[in-house]
C-alpha cells in the first residue's frame, strides 16, 4: 500500500467495470484527458488519491507511448493483474477508435474549410485551460510529496524554462532534472526510512 493510499478507497468491482470505466473516460477526453482522468479516476471513482494521481501520472509520461494509455495499463494490472491491464487497455482504446475512424472519413472531404480549422484552433485554447486548471487542483498534493513543496516547485520551474523557454528535447530533460529529481526523492526516502527505524 501506498504510503499516501486511502485505506477507504474504492476499487473497480470487476473487468467489465474496469473495461466501461475507461470506455466512459476515453470517450470524455476529447482534447483535455488529464482533466477527465483526475476527476473521474481521483474525484468520482476513489480509485486513486490525489496524491497516487501525481506519482502514477508522473511514471505514465516518462514512459514512452500516451500517458493515458500507460495510466490505464497500470491501474488495470494493480486491481487484475495482466487481465486487468489488458481489459482497461481495450476500454480505452476500443470505441474511441471507433469513432476516430469515423470522423477521419468525414473530414477528409471538409478538413480544408477555414470554418473547420477555426474550430479546431478553438478547441486546442480549450484543452490547454482543461490541463492548467487540472494542474492547479494538484498542486496541494506537492504538499505531502517526499522531496517537499519548494524542492518541487523549483523542479517545475526548471522544467518548464527548459521546455517552453530554452526549447531543450524532452529527453534531456527527463534524463537531467528527472534525474535529479529522482535522486533527491530516494534520498528523502532513505532518511524518512533510517529516522522512522531509528524510532
Amino acid at each position: 500500500m501506498s504510503e499516501h493510499q486511502n485505506p477507504n478507497s474504492s476499487r473497480p468491482v470487476s473487468l467489465l467495470d474496469l473495461f466501461w470505466s475507461f470506455t466512459w473516460l476515453a470517450l470524455q477526453g476529447f482534447g483535455g484527458v488529464l482533466a477527465v482522468v483526475q476527476r473521474e479516476l481521483v474525484e468520482k471513482k476513489k480509485w486513486l488519491t490525489r496524491e497516487e494521481f501525481v506519482e502514477d501520472w508522473a511514471v505514465a509520461q516518462i514512459l514512452p507511448g500516451p500517458n493515458v494509455v500507460n495510466l490505464s495499463l497500470m491501474i488495470g494490472d494493480r486491481y487484475f493483474g495482466l487481465r486487468g491491464g489488458l481489459v482497461a487497455l481495450a476500454g480505452m482504446l476500443t470505441f474511441p477508435m471507433l469513432i476516430v475512424l469515423a470522423l477521419a472519413a468525414i473530414f477528409a472531404g471538409i478538413s480544408d474549410s477555414p470554418g473547420v480549422q477555426g474550430a479546431l484552433r478553438g478547441l486546442g485554447a480549450v484543452a490547454a485551460g482543461l490541463i492548467a486548471a487540472t494542474g492547479l487542483k494538484l498542486i496541494d498534493a506537492l504538499k505531502t510529496n517526499a522531496m517537499g513543496a519548494p524542492v518541487c516547485w523549483a523542479i517545475a520551474a526548471i522544467t518548464f524554462i527548459a521546455i517552453a523557454v530554452l526549447r531543450v528535447p524532452l529527453a534531456w530533460v527527463l534524463l537531467s532534472v528527472g534525474g535529479l529529481g529522482w535522486y533527491w526523492a530516494y534520498r528523502q526516502l532513505g532518511r524518512a526510512q533510517a529516522l522512522g527505524a531509528a524510532k
